[in-house]
Protein backbone atom coordinates (compact mmCIF):
# COMPACT_ATOMS: atom_id res chain seq x y z
CA UNK A 1 0.00 0.00 0.00
CA UNK A 2 1.22 3.15 -1.04
CA UNK A 3 -0.02 5.90 1.53
CA UNK A 4 0.15 10.02 1.25
CA UNK A 5 0.42 11.03 4.98
CA UNK A 6 -1.25 14.36 5.39
CA UNK A 7 -0.10 16.18 8.18
CA UNK A 8 3.00 15.29 9.99
CA UNK A 9 2.17 16.08 13.49
CA UNK A 10 1.88 13.90 17.11
CA UNK A 11 -0.78 11.68 15.98
CA UNK A 12 0.74 11.81 12.23
CA UNK A 13 4.36 10.49 13.38
CA UNK A 14 2.39 7.87 15.57
CA UNK A 15 0.99 6.66 12.46
CA UNK A 16 4.10 6.35 10.70
CA UNK A 17 6.17 4.80 13.86
CA UNK A 18 3.30 2.14 14.36
CA UNK A 19 2.86 1.09 10.44
CA UNK A 20 6.53 0.83 10.11
CA UNK A 21 7.03 -2.33 10.77
CA UNK A 22 4.64 -3.94 8.59
CA UNK A 23 5.42 -5.50 5.04
CA UNK A 24 2.37 -4.62 3.64
CA UNK A 25 3.25 -0.83 3.72
CA UNK A 26 4.85 -0.04 0.75
CA UNK A 27 5.86 3.56 0.69
CA UNK A 28 4.65 6.65 3.05
CA UNK A 29 4.56 9.79 2.21
CA UNK A 30 5.24 12.26 4.92
CA UNK A 31 3.25 15.72 3.87
CA UNK A 32 3.33 18.39 6.22
CA UNK A 33 3.26 22.38 5.83
CA UNK A 34 6.33 22.54 8.25
CA UNK A 35 8.76 20.77 6.10
CA UNK A 36 10.97 20.50 8.82
CA UNK A 37 8.59 18.57 11.23
CA UNK A 38 8.32 16.16 8.50
CA UNK A 39 12.24 15.47 8.25
CA UNK A 40 12.42 15.51 11.86
CA UNK A 41 9.78 12.34 11.63
CA UNK A 42 11.60 10.80 8.80
CA UNK A 43 14.89 11.07 10.85
CA UNK A 44 13.50 9.19 13.73
CA UNK A 45 12.51 6.56 12.04
CA UNK A 46 15.49 5.96 10.00
CA UNK A 47 13.76 5.00 6.41
CA UNK A 48 14.13 7.23 3.97
CA UNK A 49 13.53 5.00 1.13
CA UNK A 50 10.10 4.33 2.55
CA UNK A 51 8.82 7.15 4.21
CA UNK A 52 9.34 10.65 1.90
CA UNK A 53 8.89 14.05 3.04
CA UNK A 54 6.76 16.51 0.78
CA UNK A 55 5.49 20.09 1.68
CA UNK A 56 1.34 20.26 1.32
CA UNK A 57 -0.66 23.37 1.66
CA UNK A 58 -3.70 21.61 3.42
CA UNK A 59 -5.39 24.25 2.53
CA UNK A 60 -5.32 23.93 -1.46
CA UNK A 61 -7.11 20.71 -2.96
CA UNK A 62 -4.77 21.03 -5.97
CA UNK A 63 -1.02 20.52 -3.50
CA UNK A 64 -2.69 17.22 -1.92
CA UNK A 65 -4.56 16.12 -5.81
CA UNK A 66 -0.63 16.79 -7.14
CA UNK A 67 1.10 14.67 -4.34
CA UNK A 68 -1.25 11.71 -4.94
CA UNK A 69 -0.76 11.39 -8.52
CA UNK A 70 2.96 11.98 -7.92
CA UNK A 71 3.40 9.04 -5.95
CA UNK A 72 0.21 7.57 -6.96
CA UNK A 73 -0.96 6.49 -4.00
CA UNK A 74 -3.71 4.39 -3.10
CA UNK A 75 -4.54 6.24 0.14
CA UNK A 76 -4.82 9.72 1.53
CA UNK A 77 -4.46 9.54 5.62
CA UNK A 78 -5.83 13.14 6.76
CA UNK A 79 -3.92 13.88 10.21
CA UNK A 80 -4.41 17.66 10.21
CA UNK A 81 -7.11 19.46 12.02
CA UNK A 82 -10.79 19.07 10.70
CA UNK A 83 -10.89 22.34 9.36
CA UNK A 84 -9.00 21.07 6.19
CA UNK A 85 -11.13 18.08 5.86
CA UNK A 86 -13.48 19.27 3.15
CA UNK A 87 -9.95 19.86 0.74
CA UNK A 88 -8.52 16.42 1.70
CA UNK A 89 -11.43 14.47 0.60
CA UNK A 90 -12.29 15.98 -1.84
CA UNK A 91 -9.27 15.04 -3.33
CA UNK A 92 -9.46 11.80 -2.76
CA UNK A 93 -12.16 11.81 -4.64
CA UNK A 94 -11.15 13.23 -7.37
CA UNK A 95 -8.15 11.46 -7.79
CA UNK A 96 -9.68 8.26 -7.15
CA UNK A 97 -7.81 6.93 -4.16
CA UNK A 98 -9.28 5.98 -1.00
CA UNK A 99 -9.37 8.33 2.33
CA UNK A 100 -9.33 7.94 5.99
CA UNK A 101 -9.96 10.63 8.73
CA UNK A 102 -9.73 10.50 12.56
CA UNK A 103 -12.33 13.07 12.40
CA UNK A 104 -15.11 14.20 10.53
CA UNK A 105 -15.88 17.84 9.03
CA UNK A 106 -17.14 20.17 11.44
CA UNK A 107 -20.22 21.19 12.84
CA UNK A 108 -22.01 24.45 12.71
CA UNK A 109 -24.15 25.44 15.86
CA UNK A 110 -27.60 26.21 15.12
CA UNK A 111 -28.39 30.06 14.47
CA UNK A 112 -31.60 30.36 16.98
CA UNK A 113 -31.18 27.67 19.04
CA UNK A 114 -27.96 25.78 20.01
CA UNK A 115 -28.31 24.04 23.15
CA UNK A 116 -31.17 22.03 21.82
CA UNK A 117 -30.97 22.22 17.94
CA UNK A 118 -28.42 20.86 15.96
CA UNK A 119 -27.52 23.11 13.34
CA UNK A 120 -24.87 21.67 10.58
CA UNK A 121 -23.55 18.15 11.86
CA UNK A 122 -20.21 16.07 12.01
CA UNK A 123 -19.68 14.60 8.82
CA UNK A 124 -22.97 16.20 6.96
CA UNK A 125 -20.64 17.41 4.42
CA UNK A 126 -19.18 14.19 3.74
CA UNK A 127 -22.08 12.08 4.35
CA UNK A 128 -23.80 14.26 1.81
CA UNK A 129 -21.24 13.21 -0.80
CA UNK A 130 -21.91 9.61 -0.23
CA UNK A 131 -23.41 9.04 -3.02
CA UNK A 132 -21.39 9.69 -5.08
CA UNK A 133 -18.32 7.63 -3.45
CA UNK A 134 -20.66 4.56 -4.30
CA UNK A 135 -21.45 5.38 -7.92
CA UNK A 136 -17.39 5.55 -8.03
CA UNK A 137 -16.57 2.39 -5.95
CA UNK A 138 -14.80 4.51 -3.59
CA UNK A 139 -14.12 4.13 -0.52
CA UNK A 140 -13.95 6.83 2.23
CA UNK A 141 -13.28 5.99 6.04
CA UNK A 142 -14.45 8.40 8.11
CA UNK A 143 -13.85 8.84 12.05
CA UNK A 144 -11.09 5.76 12.10
CA UNK A 145 -8.90 7.49 15.65
CA UNK A 146 -9.67 6.07 18.62
CA UNK A 147 -12.54 7.86 19.50
CA UNK A 148 -13.92 7.68 17.02
CA UNK A 149 -12.96 4.52 15.25
CA UNK A 150 -12.45 2.22 18.01
CA UNK A 151 -15.02 3.08 20.19
CA UNK A 152 -17.60 2.22 17.36
CA UNK A 153 -15.78 -1.09 16.53
CA UNK A 154 -16.52 -1.35 19.78
CA UNK A 155 -20.45 -0.80 19.61
CA UNK A 156 -20.68 -2.87 16.43
CA UNK A 157 -18.75 -5.92 18.36
CA UNK A 158 -21.36 -5.49 21.20
CA UNK A 159 -24.33 -5.08 19.64
CA UNK A 160 -22.77 -8.64 17.33
CA UNK A 161 -21.83 -10.49 20.24
CA UNK A 162 -22.78 -9.38 23.91
CA UNK A 163 -26.47 -8.27 23.39
CA UNK A 164 -29.67 -8.82 22.39
CA UNK A 165 -31.00 -5.71 22.97
CA UNK A 166 -29.07 -2.38 23.54
CA UNK A 167 -30.48 0.65 25.27
CA UNK A 168 -27.90 3.00 25.79
CA UNK A 169 -24.06 3.28 24.18
CA UNK A 170 -21.78 5.80 26.02
CA UNK A 171 -18.40 6.54 24.76
CA UNK A 172 -15.98 7.16 28.06
CA UNK A 173 -12.88 8.63 28.04
CA UNK A 174 -10.70 9.19 31.46
CA UNK A 175 -7.15 9.45 32.22
CA UNK A 176 -4.78 10.43 35.01
CA UNK A 177 -1.97 11.67 32.81
CA UNK A 178 0.25 14.16 34.43
CA UNK A 179 2.69 16.21 32.12
CA UNK A 180 5.65 17.99 34.56
CA UNK A 181 6.74 21.83 34.38
CA UNK A 182 3.26 22.78 32.33
CA UNK A 183 0.42 24.48 34.74
CA UNK A 184 -1.75 24.18 31.23
CA UNK A 185 -0.45 21.68 28.63
CA UNK A 186 -3.04 19.65 26.73
CA UNK A 187 -1.92 15.95 25.25
CA UNK A 188 -4.08 16.49 22.28
CA UNK A 189 -4.49 19.11 19.66
CA UNK A 190 -5.33 21.84 21.24
CA UNK A 191 -7.10 23.63 18.09
CA UNK A 192 -9.24 20.37 18.24
CA UNK A 193 -9.88 20.20 21.66
CA UNK A 194 -11.29 24.00 21.98
CA UNK A 195 -13.88 22.61 18.97
CA UNK A 196 -15.00 20.04 20.36
CA UNK A 197 -15.46 20.98 23.83
CA UNK A 198 -17.29 24.19 23.67
CA UNK A 199 -19.14 23.42 20.33
CA UNK A 200 -22.70 22.44 22.26
CA UNK A 201 -22.65 18.63 22.57
CA UNK A 202 -24.88 16.08 20.06
CA UNK A 203 -27.00 13.36 21.82
CA UNK A 204 -29.17 10.51 19.82
CA UNK A 205 -32.29 9.22 20.82
CA UNK A 206 -34.24 6.61 19.22
CA UNK A 207 -37.43 9.14 19.31
CA UNK A 208 -35.98 12.35 19.33
CA UNK A 209 -32.77 11.78 16.84
CA UNK A 210 -30.02 13.77 17.39
CA UNK A 211 -30.05 17.20 19.65
CA UNK A 212 -27.80 18.95 21.55
CA UNK A 213 -27.27 20.11 24.96
CA UNK A 214 -24.49 22.74 27.23
CA UNK A 215 -21.67 22.07 27.28
CA UNK A 216 -19.75 20.22 30.38
CA UNK A 217 -23.50 19.14 31.11
CA UNK A 218 -24.81 15.54 32.74
CA UNK A 219 -21.36 14.95 34.65
CA UNK A 220 -21.01 11.61 35.97
CA UNK A 221 -18.35 9.97 37.72
CA UNK A 222 -17.15 6.33 35.84
CA UNK A 223 -14.87 4.45 36.91
CA UNK A 224 -12.07 3.77 34.77
CA UNK A 225 -10.12 0.57 34.55
CA UNK A 226 -6.21 0.62 34.52
CA UNK A 227 -5.78 1.51 38.39
CA UNK A 228 -7.35 5.64 36.33
CA UNK A 229 -10.07 5.05 39.12
CA UNK A 230 -12.83 7.04 39.08
CA UNK A 231 -13.01 10.46 37.20
CA UNK A 232 -15.99 13.37 36.33
CA UNK A 233 -16.69 13.31 32.98
CA UNK A 234 -18.98 15.87 30.92
CA UNK A 235 -20.42 15.56 27.96
CA UNK A 236 -18.95 16.79 24.88
CA UNK A 237 -19.47 17.18 21.04
CA UNK A 238 -17.91 13.50 19.38
CA UNK A 239 -18.48 12.03 16.03
CA UNK A 240 -19.46 8.58 18.05
CA UNK A 241 -23.05 9.99 18.10
CA UNK A 242 -23.15 10.31 14.36
CA UNK A 243 -21.53 7.43 13.44
CA UNK A 244 -23.11 4.48 15.64
CA UNK A 245 -26.53 5.28 14.90
CA UNK A 246 -26.03 4.60 11.82
CA UNK A 247 -25.40 1.08 12.01
CA UNK A 248 -25.88 -0.31 15.35
CA UNK A 249 -29.29 -0.87 16.66
CA UNK A 250 -29.32 1.27 20.46
CA UNK A 251 -32.18 3.92 22.05
CA UNK A 252 -29.67 6.50 22.95
CA UNK A 253 -25.71 7.29 22.31
CA UNK A 254 -23.52 9.73 24.42
CA UNK A 255 -19.94 10.89 24.41
CA UNK A 256 -18.60 12.22 27.79
CA UNK A 257 -14.79 12.95 28.55
CA UNK A 258 -12.80 13.57 31.57
CA UNK A 259 -12.04 17.13 31.47
CA UNK A 260 -11.35 18.06 35.03
CA UNK A 261 -12.33 21.34 36.72
CA UNK A 262 -9.07 22.94 35.85
CA UNK A 263 -9.10 22.38 31.99
CA UNK A 264 -13.13 23.58 31.90
CA UNK A 265 -12.26 26.38 33.53
CA UNK A 266 -9.68 27.15 30.63
CA UNK A 267 -11.90 26.55 27.90
CA UNK A 268 -14.69 29.04 29.45
CA UNK A 269 -12.33 31.44 29.78
CA UNK A 270 -10.71 31.30 26.27
CA UNK A 271 -14.61 31.33 25.32
CA UNK A 272 -14.99 34.41 27.32
CA UNK A 273 -12.35 36.11 25.99
CA UNK A 274 -13.07 34.95 22.29
CA UNK A 275 -9.90 33.15 21.80
CA UNK A 276 -11.68 29.91 20.39
CA UNK A 277 -12.41 31.93 17.44
CA UNK A 278 -11.55 30.32 14.42
CA UNK A 279 -12.05 33.41 12.32
CA UNK A 280 -9.23 36.25 11.66
CA UNK A 281 -9.22 39.50 13.04
CA UNK A 282 -7.36 42.21 12.31
CA UNK A 283 -4.23 42.24 15.20
CA UNK A 284 -2.14 45.77 14.26
CA UNK A 285 -2.78 44.91 10.30
CA UNK A 286 -1.91 41.44 10.59
CA UNK A 287 -5.11 39.07 9.94
CA UNK A 288 -4.60 36.41 12.60
CA UNK A 289 -7.03 33.66 14.32
CA UNK A 290 -7.24 33.97 17.58
CA UNK A 291 -7.58 30.35 18.50
CA UNK A 292 -4.18 29.70 16.33
CA UNK A 293 -2.55 32.11 18.60
CA UNK A 294 -3.59 29.96 21.66
CA UNK A 295 -2.37 26.99 20.16
CA UNK A 296 0.84 28.87 19.23
CA UNK A 297 1.16 29.83 22.70
CA UNK A 298 0.93 26.13 24.17
CA UNK A 299 3.64 23.59 23.69
CA UNK A 300 3.27 21.25 20.63
CA UNK A 301 1.82 17.55 22.29
CA UNK A 302 4.21 16.19 20.19
CA UNK A 303 7.05 16.37 22.20
CA UNK A 304 5.71 16.16 25.75
CA UNK A 305 5.95 12.50 25.79
CA UNK A 306 9.21 12.50 28.25
CA UNK A 307 7.33 14.63 30.39
CA UNK A 308 4.43 12.80 30.69
CA UNK A 309 3.34 10.17 33.23
CA UNK A 310 -0.20 8.02 33.68
CA UNK A 311 -2.22 6.32 31.71
CA UNK A 312 -5.28 7.34 29.08
CA UNK A 313 -8.29 5.22 28.65
CA UNK A 314 -10.78 4.93 25.75
CA UNK A 315 -13.30 2.86 25.86
CA UNK A 316 -17.40 1.56 25.12
CA UNK A 317 -20.07 1.66 28.02
CA UNK A 318 -23.17 -0.43 26.62
CA UNK A 319 -25.95 -0.76 28.86
CA UNK A 320 -28.65 -3.43 27.80
CA UNK A 321 -30.32 -7.05 27.90
CA UNK A 322 -28.31 -10.25 26.73
CA UNK A 323 -30.72 -13.98 27.54
CA UNK A 324 -33.47 -12.01 28.78
CA UNK A 325 -31.17 -10.64 31.81
CA UNK A 326 -30.04 -6.80 32.33
CA UNK A 327 -25.94 -5.90 31.51
CA UNK A 328 -23.61 -3.35 31.04
CA UNK A 329 -20.02 -3.61 30.05
CA UNK A 330 -17.12 -1.55 29.43
CA UNK A 331 -15.17 -2.41 26.28
CA UNK A 332 -11.74 -0.52 26.52
CA UNK A 333 -8.24 0.11 25.96
CA UNK A 334 -5.61 1.52 28.00
CA UNK A 335 -2.56 3.10 26.94
CA UNK A 336 0.61 3.58 29.22
CA UNK A 337 2.87 6.86 28.41
CA UNK A 338 5.92 4.63 29.37
CA UNK A 339 5.27 2.10 27.52
CA UNK A 340 4.41 3.97 24.49
CA UNK A 341 7.67 5.98 24.69
CA UNK A 342 9.44 3.05 24.43
CA UNK A 343 7.54 0.90 21.68
CA UNK A 344 7.08 4.13 19.10
CA UNK A 345 8.67 7.04 20.70
CA UNK A 346 5.27 8.71 20.92
CA UNK A 347 3.18 9.69 23.97
CA UNK A 348 0.42 8.19 24.96
CA UNK A 349 -2.60 9.91 23.60
CA UNK A 350 -1.33 10.36 19.88
CA UNK A 351 -0.30 6.66 19.82
CA UNK A 352 -4.10 5.17 21.14
CA UNK A 353 -5.29 7.88 18.50
CA UNK A 354 -2.97 6.61 15.95
CA UNK A 355 -3.24 2.51 16.34
CA UNK A 356 -6.71 2.76 14.71
CA UNK A 357 -6.08 4.28 11.59
CA UNK A 358 -2.87 1.34 10.97
CA UNK A 359 -5.00 -1.46 11.41
CA UNK A 360 -7.75 -0.26 9.48
CA UNK A 361 -4.61 0.37 6.67
CA UNK A 362 -3.71 -3.35 7.33
CA UNK A 363 -7.77 -4.62 7.10
CA UNK A 364 -8.46 -2.63 3.84
CA UNK A 365 -4.90 -3.53 2.05
CA UNK A 366 -5.85 -7.22 3.03
CA UNK A 367 -9.25 -6.92 1.28
CA UNK A 368 -10.67 -7.82 4.84
CA UNK A 369 -12.53 -4.33 4.82
CA UNK A 370 -14.07 -3.19 1.62
CA UNK A 371 -17.28 -1.36 0.47
CA UNK A 372 -17.59 1.75 -1.16
CA UNK A 373 -19.36 5.15 -0.02
CA UNK A 374 -18.99 7.23 3.06
CA UNK A 375 -18.93 4.88 6.00
CA UNK A 376 -17.63 4.71 9.61
CA UNK A 377 -16.11 1.92 11.24
CA UNK A 378 -19.20 0.39 12.34
CA UNK A 379 -20.03 -0.22 9.11
CA UNK A 380 -17.32 -3.55 8.97
CA UNK A 381 -16.94 -6.48 10.82
CA UNK A 382 -15.57 -6.15 14.16
CA UNK A 383 -13.41 -8.77 14.31
CA UNK A 384 -10.64 -9.05 12.30
CA UNK A 385 -9.97 -5.01 14.17
CA UNK A 386 -10.45 -6.60 17.35
CA UNK A 387 -8.13 -9.58 16.95
CA UNK A 388 -5.68 -7.56 15.69
CA UNK A 389 -4.96 -4.77 18.51
CA UNK A 390 -3.06 -7.01 20.64
CA UNK A 391 -0.33 -7.74 17.97
CA UNK A 392 0.01 -4.02 16.81
CA UNK A 393 0.42 -3.30 21.05
CA UNK A 394 -3.28 -2.04 21.94
CA UNK A 395 -4.96 -5.05 23.75
CA UNK A 396 -8.51 -4.38 24.63
CA UNK A 397 -10.20 -5.33 27.82
CA UNK A 398 -13.74 -6.19 28.63
CA UNK A 399 -15.25 -4.96 32.32
CA UNK A 400 -18.41 -6.30 33.49
CA UNK A 401 -19.93 -3.43 35.29
CA UNK A 402 -24.15 -5.07 35.29
CA UNK A 403 -24.42 -4.95 39.38
CA UNK A 404 -22.62 -1.49 39.73
CA UNK A 405 -21.64 0.93 36.82
CA UNK A 406 -22.17 4.49 36.49
CA UNK A 407 -22.16 6.67 40.05
CA UNK A 408 -23.72 10.23 39.58
CA UNK A 409 -21.75 13.08 40.79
Amino acid sequence: MKVLLVGVGGVGEAIAAIAKPRQWLEQMVLADYNLKRAEEVQKKLGDATRFLVEFVDANKQENIEALAKKYNVDLIMNAVDPIFNPQIFDAAYAVGAKYMDMAMTLSSPHPSDPFHKPGVKLGDYQFAKAKDWEGKGLLALVGIGVEPGMADVFARYAQDYLFDEIEEIGIRDGANLVIDGYEFAPSFSIWTTIEECLNPPIIWEQDKGWFTTAPFSEPEVFDFPGGIGKVEVVNVEHEEVLLVPRWVKTKRVTFKYGLGDQFIGVLKTLHALGLDKKEKINVKGVQVSPRDVVAACLPDPAHLGDKMHGKTCAGTWVKGIKDGQPREVYLYQVADNQECMQAWGCQAVVAQTAFSAVIAMDLIEHGIWNGAGVLGPEAFDPLPFMDRMADYGFPYGIKEMTKSAVIAS
